[in-house]
């Protein structure tokens, strides 16, 4: 799919103004009407699985038509940039771009950037890989601007806040939401330094999204998190709610809190409480202080990665299980397939997890560093398994990682304690032979599923 012409473009942006403006005066009635200008305005073939599951869950009112609904709580005009800036720039502008800009230099090119605007954090969180950085590292404003600058032009519009803890800079994170209004920013974030000044300056910009960690209910996120947090959070998620602002939960499951984040007590509160999605991430034992024994076993990953797809099929919440999920996109994302990491020193690493890279922001431009042999390395690999329940070059393939960052002749990125990629592997290496088992009978059963 090439770049859409001027005229198309123009007509697919008429169309999606008409539907926002259809949807903000009778969501309900309107829906399906929107969906007739989205089909007729789409290119060939996009999502096109997605739209037609979007069109029964209309028909049926069932939780994502819920979900839909949910949306239309919020602010007006915050829902209305959200739905331009994601649909329109990042979804279909954008990824037009993307697929021409990749196939002309032959590289990955990401839908999403992920940026570490500082390595501070107010917290010391067990098992954070982000803990081993210090906390004396930042990318200036005029750092990050360039970089969103550079990634608009291949066609990236959404810009996603890791750390550190991102809001110990909200007032530059603020400015490059008034300097970029295109673009859709979202912030994993402790939540802690949500306030109700932080809230007003969120109405404004209308482009921003807190993506809130959380690992449970209070003794489970407490233990990692420390004391008294999680109330901190709750009463931060009440004060979205009120301001009608989107948010939603990054939760990290590990072998201590698997059960509590994927029970029916957590998504309920967490519904309630205002979130509209949760992202989940698979533990990982990186960083020379690292917990292995934090990883889940094969019997309780089996029993996240059922969990959430029941929940997914009857709660009003858009869930994502980013490790037991990869068949819906084709797996291992990192590499600039969908998304890549800059660190707070400026390292472009092709993982927010694995950090180990060949380039620096601040010595090539980010086109160079996507033609790097590191990430090169991950264009011409993946998929690194044809079980989409092995995604991972670390986690369940731990040689890949390997050979890739010696044949690359990448470095550690972790400047507080270099970890070497054998040393990172071998703490995966009974685990992947431990889940492999599990892996192919659930993948064999999907695929059965499929021909049925």
């Amino acid at each position: 799919m090439g770049v859409m012409d001027k005229a198309k473009q123009a007509a697919m942006e008429t169309a999606v103004n008409t539907a926002l403006g259809y949807l903000a005066k009778n969501p309900e009635k309107n829906i399906p009407k929107v969906m007739e200008l989205v089909d007729r305005f789409s290119p060939d073939g996009w999502y096109e699985g997605q739209r037609s599951a979007f069109r029964g869950a209309i028909e049926r009112k069932d939780n994502w038509y819920q979900l839909i609904m949910r949306a239309y709580e919020l602010d007006p005009g915050v829902r209305e940039i959200f739905f331009r800036n994601f649909i329109v720039n990042a979804s279909l502008k954008g990824s037009a771009l993307q697929e021409e800009t990749a196939a002309r230099e032959n590289c990955n090119v990401p839908w999403a950037i992920l940026l570490d605007p500082t390595s501070a954090c107010n917290l010391h969180c067990t098992g954070c890989w982000a803990a081993e950085y210090g906390n004396k590292l930042n990318l200036t404003l005029e750092d990050i601007d360039s970089i969103i600058w550079q990634g608009k032009e291949l066609g990236t519009y959404m810009y996603i806040y890791t750390g550190g803890e991102p809001l110990v800079r909200k007032k530059d994170l603020i400015k490059l939401c008034e300097m970029h209004p295109d673009c859709q920013f979202l912030s994993f974030t402790n939540a802690t330094l949500i306030d109700e000044e932080f809230c007003q300056e969120m109405l404004r910009v209308k482009n921003f999204v807190p993506a809130i960690s959380l690992e449970g209910f209070e003794e489970a996120n407490d233990s990692r998190r420390g004391n008294g947090v999680y109330q901190k959070v709750t009463q931060a998620m009440e004060l979205l709610k009120a301001h009608k602002l989107p948010f939603g939960i990054s939760a990290c499951y590990t072998s201590v809190n698997y059960k509590d984040i994927s029970s029916e007590e957590f998504y309920d509160k967490i519904i309630d409480l205002g979130a509209l999605f949760i992202w989940f991430f698979h533990y990982m034992p990186v960083g020379n202080d690292a917990a292995p024994e934090l990883l889940p076993s094969p019997e309780q990953r089996e029993w996240v990665y059922h969990h959430i797809r029941d929940f997914r099929a009857s709660k009003p919440i858009f869930a994502m299980d980013f490790q037991n999920d990869a068949e819906y996109v084709g797996g291992c994302i990192a590499g600039g397939r969908r998304y890549l990491h800059i660190n707070a020193n400026g390292d472009v690493d092709p993982c927010v997890f694995i950090h180990f890279s060949n380039c620096n922001i601040h010595d090539c431009t980010l086109l160079d560093a996507l033609k790097s042999p590191i990430f090169m390395a991950y264009h011409d690999g993946q998929p690194f398994n044809d079980n989409m329940l092995k995604p991972c070059p670390m986690l369940e393939n731990p040689g890949r990682i390997t050979q890739m960052v010696r044949e690359a002749g990448a470095h550690s990125t972790d400047l507080q304690s270099p970890e070497t990629a054998e040393h990172l592997c071998a703490k995966c290496e009974a685990y992947a032979r431990n889940w492999t088992p599990t892996a192919e009978k659930l993948w064999k059963e999907t695929l059965e599923k499929k021909k049925k």
